[in-house]
């Protein structure tokens, strides 16, 4: 059984649908892309899934459980965490509190030891656990959100964006890390506008537009296809 099965999902604003019948699924352990134009319906499937947004039809399931009428609460208690586009993180709040903040649903005695594990994961964290986080750079602002959405211990992540608006070298240091939580057991579902470093890490990726998927197949399959070469990886 896939950790993550999304069938016939269809999500609309209004009279404006954005999501059009879309099925697909996460395998655990797994790195799954979904990659796209902008408007293709990514973002907005990545919080249908998290529970911000209600499906007009169509039905999520995760390990076994229908969630796509579960409060978005419950649904980061199930283990399933969203590291949104944007950031959001809280900018007054220093970066101890940010990572704090992901625990919110946890009573549990190892919160303690999450908070050590981001900083090793991301060290700078741990240099300037103190310091606001609004001081940090765009880079150094994505590691604080992939940290805080990791304090929720999810068996699934959610990172939409990672990389936006990065320079090259943070953005190389970003999907190494989500690498690196895969090999230590964390299944990725991943929105990511650079097709090409996305689809080197994952083993299934799903090309979007305008609400439909329009081309499946392994990181490997998709990387060599002419299609998504000519429309998303800038290529003749």
């Amino acid at each position: 059984m896939s950790m993550l099965e999304v069938k016939d999902l269809r999500v609309a604003y209004g009279k404006i649908e954005a999501v059009k019948g879309i099925s697909f699924s996460v395998g655990e352990g797994e790195v799954v892309c979904l990659i796209g134009t902008n408007g293709a319906g990514k973002t907005t499937t990545l919080r249908t899934i998290s529970g911000l947004i209600r499906p007009s039809s169509g039905e999520i399931w995760f390990q076994g459980k229908r969630i796509d009428d579960v409060p978005a609460h419950e649904i980061v208690m199930l283990g399933l965490a969203h590291s949104p586009e944007g950031r959001r993180i809280f900018p007054r709040l220093s970066v101890e509190e940010n990572l704090l903040l992901g625990a919110f649903s946890r009573t549990d005695s190892g919160i303690k030891d999450d908070l050590q594990a981001a900083y090793d994961l991301f060290p700078i964290l741990g240099e300037r656990a103190k310091q606001p986080a609004g001081t940090f750079s765009g880079g150094e602002q994505q590691m604080l959100a992939m940290g805080r959405a990791m304090m929720s211990r999810p068996k699934l992540l959610m990172l939409d964006e990672p990389s936006m608006g990065l320079s090259p070298i943070m953005m190389q240091r970003i999907m190494a890390t989500v690498k690196t939580l895969q090999s230590q057991g964390t299944t990725i579902l991943l929105v990511e506008q650079n097709a090409r470093a996305a689809l080197k890490l994952a083993d299934k990726g799903y090309v979007l537009e305008v609400g439909h998927i329009v081309l499946d197949g392994t990181g490997r399959e998709l990387l060599v296809s002419d299609e998504v070469r000519k429309a998303y990886l800038g290529e003749d």
